[in-house]
């Protein structure tokens, strides 16, 4: 069992030697058999960043299970996938994955961490009866999924001095798997933010070669995944765009473009295509790697009064010291108590429109998450917050499919 120091792309064996790998780039890599269908078992779901993935790399997938505890969880995801109700866990302790065995090519999770009684325990599956760790397992134990991917926080692998993490790469171990496990900071995967993660990763045939995906440049910062101000009612959509731009319309001058002297203003002109046009090279949608992003107005309500500015951004007091510095290249963790008003060293924000102190839209931090903006907010902001703060990144989950070539192991 290996891991990788995503620092410095140095892949180390347990017994301490390390292995150095060449750069491979897995934004590059083509899938070898696009065309498969990947059945998928999620548990611990939250809003689906997996079956995002999938969206995002329009690969096959069918969700033969998925589920979470929190109901307003359950609406975010039936509002965004295609899922039958019984298909449908909200407690992962009801849910026999048997019927599944051999059916899942790919099952994804992670529990939350807990703490394990290590006295006279031989620490296998059964000695971990009782944690969410152990339900998870035991979903792998029953459908025998091809592949899966665990993950959870940093804090997982020092957790009770180390020996928590110990029982679940030994868990892993004796259910068949081989396991590559690696801690993963989303900055190095394409989306501005500093999110930390450990990922296991494994194989029910042990023949399987598997390296991590490099970390690659970052090209963005948070700025460039906050929306925009300008309210979307002044851009022309497409119908508009063709009228204005068309070679018929422009050599008879009821439009320009630009124009150094603007033409004679009309009383209606807000409700026809006449008149004065400016070209905005944000464009309507910004589109990068296909990330595409509406332009729309930054609602009054996220910008923070005169009071709470002044509390998110204080220093602190005598025996608490925090960071003020907003509008950040990349984006501190994001919590899944964003909802709350917390400090400038914990939270993100940022400064817009005549200098003024606003926190993320839910919008924003989905799109920190991996999210597009094609993802409907079915819920409050309260609720959509929470929802950001404990999801997995997808855009990780991307790097590591195409790493792994999820392709290999559909049907």
């Amino acid at each position: 069992m290996t891991y990788r120091d995503s620092t410095i792309g140095v892949t180390t064996v347990e017994d301490g030697s390390s292995l150095f790998h060449g750069i491979d780039d897995w934004r590059t890599s083509t899938f070898e058999n696009p065309k498969a269908t990947i059945n998928v078992g999620t548990s611990f779901s939250g809003i689906g960043a997996i079956e995002h993935a999938f969206q995002r790399l329009n690969l096959n997938h069918e969700i033969l299970f998925a589920g979470d505890i929190d109901k307003f969880v359950k609406q975010s995801y039936f509002a965004n996938y295609e899922i039958g109700h019984r298909h449908w866990h909200s407690d992962i302790h009801d849910l026999s994955a048997k019927k599944f065995n051999q059916k899942i090519d790919l099952l994804v999770g992670g529990s939350p961490c807990q703490a394990f009684s290590m006295v006279g325990k031989r620490l296998g599956l059964e000695d971990t009866r009782g944690t969410l760790f152990y339900e998870f397992a035991r979903l792998v134990n029953e459908s025998k999924p091809k592949v899966f991917i665990y993950e959870n926080v940093r804090g997982l692998t020092n957790h009770d001095g180390g020996r928590t993490w110990q029982v679940v790469k030994d868990v892993f171990h004796d259910l068949g798997y081989k396991i590559h496990f690696d801690l993963l900071n989303s900055k190095d995967y394409g989306i501005p933010q500093h999110r930390e993660r450990i990922f296991v990763v494994g194989f029910l045939d042990h023949d399987v070669s598997f390296n991590f995906p490099q970390p690659v440049e970052l090209e963005r910062t948070m700025q460039d995944f906050l929306e925009d101000y300008t309210e979307s009612k002044y851009y022309l959509r497409e119908k508009g765009i063709k009228f204005v731009t068309s070679t018929k319309n422009r050599l008879k001058r009821y439009t320009q473009i630009n124009g150094a002297v603007a033409l004679c203003q009309k009383a209606n002109q807000q409700f026809n295509w006449h008149g004065d046009f400016v070209f905005d090279d944000r464009e309507l949608k910004t589109d990068f790697d296909e990330f595409v992003f509406d332009v729309s107005e930054v609602e009054e309500k996220y910008y923070l009064s005169p009071k709470v500015s002044k509390y998110v951004l204080a220093g602190g007091t005598k025996n608490f010291k925090t960071s003020t510095e907003t509008d950040l290249a990349v984006a501190r963790p994001l919590l899944q108590s964003m909802h709350k008003m917390h400090r400038a060293g914990v939270d993100n924000y940022v400064t817009h429109r005549y200098g003024r102190i606003r926190k993320l839209t839910p919008r924003e931090c989905l799109r920190l998450m991996g999210f597009r903006d094609t993802f409907k907010i079915d819920v409050s902001d309260t609720q959509m917050y929470r929802q950001a703060g404990n999801s997995i990144v997808v855009d990780v989950l991307i790097a590591i499919l195409k790493q792994m070539d999820i392709t290999k192991f559909g049907r």
